[in-house]
């Protein structure tokens, strides 16, 4: 019998689902062809993926 693993117990951002930063291309080239490229960050999760919990969670979860 294999053991069960539970999973692990971070909550990720709803609004990025756990995907923070993307890069978008801007549609213009640079000197040596390749595109050109900018980087944005989740506003929600500021970037790490993760939610906080708020207070109305926490104490739903107890």
């Amino acid at each position: 019998m294999m053991p069960q693993h539970s999973p692990a117990r971070t909550r990720l951002c709803q609004d990025c689902d756990g995907f923070p930063t993307v890069a978008i291309t801007t549609g213009t080239r640079t000197p040596d062809g390749s595109r050109q490229t900018i980087t944005v960050a989740c506003r929600t999760c500021h970037g790490t993926g993760r939610a906080a919990l708020t207070a109305a969670r926490i104490f739903v979860a107890r």
